[in-house]
């Protein structure tokens, strides 16, 4: 009688052992995700097992069937004392949300394989970027890896001997197909050789939620960025005729389209566009960025920084928004729509401050190119066209001034009235509305406090602002003109030279120190030469000593960097007036830059002419 032989044993390399095929993979990467759909449809296996806890199974098959628009499980875990909310997106290029949509789509058993016996023992472990699987193939990277395999605690034994009892429990006569985490692979492997004890774990978990992320969050919260998402959603479907072109899932190639796009609505938004040598530093910038993360490709963080720092914010902006644009993800939706941001998902978030800077909706109107600015044909032409008969405003200029006189006459009162402003506790009215910051200041007392404004009786006649006191004599062009019309103010100033930079024959460029506007026009002598002005120490002095003279209202609005002398406060509460302070680096920079040039035309007929040279 022949005798018998032992069945051969296992190979340690081989990932099938008995009716079990292993597939490890690591989490929320896309290359896991494409290889997870290829094998499932070419193995058809009559099980599908997942390394995910059970107690979430059904809100995860929930979460699948709403692909591809994506979603979030929301549940909380104990944490110390406390409960920690927890935000899982579901997104189509996980390998594990993968392996549960084809099972179900091949007619496979879904087996959450984790029991749930507590919170998950921290694996801490650093992968090769899986890109590498588009060169040297799944069973090289795998292989790879498992040569220095980490060092297991006792929980995480505790741990794959939960999953080794949930796959034992299964079907017995049917192959299973286990996704795994690549690091919790060979722990699972040698559990697997022993019979399996239940572990301690939840039979169920309340509060478990299912969440329809804003689009506007997708950015934040997906582990690839979402413009990568979507390439695979589309490529996926053309898996179940056989292998796709791998240019449509291949992170470079969606990489390069996300910045074609963002160049398209960068030209549209700015009028500008990227150069050849930018693409290039682009590709350079963005490789060395991702070579310094341990990785093999860009990942959205990285793209946003390099358009930032090859180009600019605003190129950085369009990068940001390609990347992030998901088409099928809506606000309306069945489930709670959610704003979620990254710092609520994942530790350890990187913040990226942009400032788009972008012309404003009329200036877009202007057409870019179409008309080249003109210069002198040769050095000092323009100014050889000087006459010196009159000099006047340009009147564009004049409505802008105007219109930033009247923003500062509306703030002085609206910080006179800020000052003087009662707060009271609430006892029979709440007046002009609930002081937040003295109810919180003074909580303890358990009362509410409601402020009321004090009308300002009286309107602001002077406004004076001064960009520069001119201790230097910087400003040596100092001159007075009178409003052409009853809503244009009259105005004195003091400038650099305009007519020692031309901006086009007869017109002369220069940078106010300060100025003086006062309403109603017509009445306003020669400040510079006025007598009555003489004891005022500085440009602006004598100013704002104009200012209180000719103002026929009680207030005069006075802006610099510093308050003036104590000596005006005097003299305007003798002559009926007070002076309302505004500091300098309260007001926007941008708008100060805007008024603080001045274009000085040499006679009435250069308007005619002076659009054609200022822009």
């Amino acid at each position: 009688m022949p005798e018998k032989t032992a069945p051969p044993a296992p190979d340690p390399g081989s990932l099938v052992r008995g009716r079990f095929t292993y597939f490890p993979v690591v989490s929320g990467r896309l290359e896991f995700a494409v290889e997870v759909r290829q094998a499932l449809l070419r193995e058809k296996p009559a099980v599908v097992a997942v390394e995910l806890p059970s107690t979430l199974q059904n809100a995860w098959t929930r979460a699948v069937q709403r692909l591809p628009e994506i979603s979030v499980i929301l549940y909380s875990e104990e944490s110390g004392e406390e409960d920690q909310a927890i935000y899982v997106p579901i997104e189509p290029a996980d390998p594990f949300t993968e392996a549960i949509r084809t099972g179900l789509e091949i007619g496979a058993e879904i087996v959450f394989a984790d029991p749930d016996c507590g919170a998950r023992p921290h694996l801490k472990d650093a992968y090769p970027d899986p890109y590498a699987i588009r060169h040297i193939g799944l069973r090289h990277y795998i292989d790879a890896y498992r040569v220095y395999p980490q060092p297991r605690s006792p929980e995480i034994e505790r741990h794959a001997a939960g999953i080794a009892w949930k796959l034992q429990g299964a079907n017995p006569e049917a192959s299973a197909f286990v996704v795994v985490s690549l690091n919790l692979l060979d722990a699972v492997l040698e559990a697997m050789e022993e019979p399996q004890a239940q572990p301690m774990s939840r039979t169920r978990r309340a509060g478990v939620q299912v969440l329809n992320p804003h689009p506007e969050s997708l950015g934040e919260i997906m582990v690839e960025y979402p413009a990568l998402e979507w390439r695979y959603e589309n490529a996926r479907a053309a898996m179940m005729d056989g292998p796709v072109n791998p240019r449509l899932i291949d992170r470079r190639h969606a990489q390069l389209e996300v910045f074609r796009e963002a160049e398209k609505e960068y030209a549209v938004r700015t009028g500008e566009s990227v150069a050849h040598w930018q693409r290039n530093l682009l590709a350079r910038y963005t490789r060395n960025l991702a070579l310094a993360s341990n990785e093999l490709a860009a990942g959205l963080y990285d793209l946003t920084v390099a358009a930032r720092s090859v180009v600019d914010d605003n190129y950085a902006w369009e990068v940001w928004e390609a990347a992030s644009r998901y088409s099928p993800q809506q606000t309306a939706s069945d489930l709670p729509t959610v704003t979620i941001r990254g710092e609520e998902v994942w530790l350890d978030t990187r913040h990226l401050r942009l400032r788009r800077r972008l012309p404003s909706t009329k200036g877009r109107l202007r057409p870019y190119g179409l008309k080249p600015r003109k210069k002198e044909k040769f050095p000092g032409e323009w100014a050889s066209q000087l006459n010196g008969t009159a000099i006047c405003s340009y009147p564009p200029e004049d409505l802008i001034i105007e219109d930033y006189g009247r923003f500062l006459k509306k703030k002085g009162k609206s910080i006179l009235s800020e000052e003087r402003t009662r707060v009271e506790p609430f006892t029979t009215s709440i007046l002009d509305g609930i002081d937040m910051r003295e109810t919180i200041r003074r909580w303890h007392e358990g009362r509410i406090y409601v402020r009321q404004f004090q009308k300002i009786q009286g309107e602001v006649g002077s406004v004076v602002v001064i960009f520069d006191e001119d201790r230097a004599n910087r400003y040596s062009y100092m001159t007075t003109w009178l409003g052409e019309n009853q809503n244009e103010s009259d105005m004195a100033f003091y400038s650099t030279f305009p007519f020692e930079n031309m901006a086009g024959p007869g017109i002369g460029r220069a940078e106010y120190g300060g100025f003086l506007m006062s309403l109603p026009p017509r009445r306003m002598y020669d400040v510079w030469q006025d007598p009555d002005y003489e004891f005022a120490e500085t440009k602006s002095e004598r100013l704002l000593l104009a200012a209180l003279d000719y103002s026929i209202y009680r207030y005069v609005v006075y802006v610099a960097a510093k308050p003036p002398r104590s000596l005006f406060k005097t003299i305007a509460a003798r002559m009926g007036r007070t002076i309302i302070y505004i500091p300098l680096g309260q007001l926007s920079p941008v708008s100060l830059k805007k008024i603080r040039v001045v274009h000085v035309l040499d006679g009435y007929d250069k308007r005619e002419t002076a659009k054609e040279y200022l822009w």
